[in-house]
C-alpha cells in the first residue's frame, strides 16, 4: 500500500468481517453521524481480548501497533500507524473527568450500527455514550463535540 492510498471502507469492512468488538469514537464518529467537525485520525474502543485481532486488521493497511498486545493491555491504549494514525483504546472501563466509570461492555450493549454500504456496518455508541466518551478528556474541542451531540440528541427526541 502506498501513501495516500488509505480506504477507509475496506478498513471498516475488515473490522467487521473479523468480528472485532471496535466502537468507532472520536471525531470520525460524529462525521458519519452528519456534524460539521474536522478530524484526521480514527480513534476506536475496543474489546480488551480483542487487541491482536485489530492488529491483524491493521497489518493488511500497513499500520503497525506502537504497542505489543499484553503491553497495550497494561496502558490501556496504543496508535496503529503508518500515514494514517487510530488511536486505540483498550480498557473494561475509563473514567470521565468528574469521575463517571464508563464501562466497555455497557457501552457496547448499547452501541448504534451505521450502515456504510450494502452489507457494511461500523458500531458507535449511542449519542449518550458518544458524550460520555468526550468527558475522558474533556479537551474544548470535547466540549464544542458535546455541544453538537447535545443537538443532535434533542432534534432526534422530537
Amino acid at each position: 500500500m502506498q501513501p495516500g492510498e488509505f480506504e477507509e471502507v475496506a478498513f471498516f469492512r475488515a473490522i467487521q468481517d473479523a468480528s472485532v468488538r471496535a466502537l468507532l469514537i472520536g471525531r470520525r464518529a460524529l462525521v458519519l453521524l452528519g456534524l460539521p467537525v474536522l478530524t484526521a485520525d480514527y480513534d476506536f474502543w475496543i474489546d480488551i481480548e480483542d487487541v491482536a485481532a485489530f492488529n491483524r486488521v491493521g497489518t493488511v493497511f500497513e499500520l503497525r501497533p506502537s504497542l505489543q498486545p499484553e503491553e497495550a493491555r497494561r496502558r490501556g491504549r496504543y496508535v496503529l500507524e503508518n500515514d494514517e494514525h487510530v488511536d486505540v483504546l483498550v480498557a473494561r472501563s475509563v473514567p470521565t473527568i468528574d469521575g463517571v466509570d464508563v464501562r466497555f461492555e455497557d457501552v457496547w450493549s448499547r452501541r448504534r450500527p451505521l450502515r456504510l454500504g450494502p452489507g457494511l456496518d461500523i458500531q458507535i455508541p449511542a449519542v449518550p455514550d458518544l458524550i460520555l466518551t468526550k468527558r475522558f478528556a474533556a479537551r474544548p474541542k470535547d466540549l464544542e463535540d458535546i455541544r453538537l451531540l447535545r443537538i443532535l440528541e434533542s432534534e432526534s427526541e422530537t
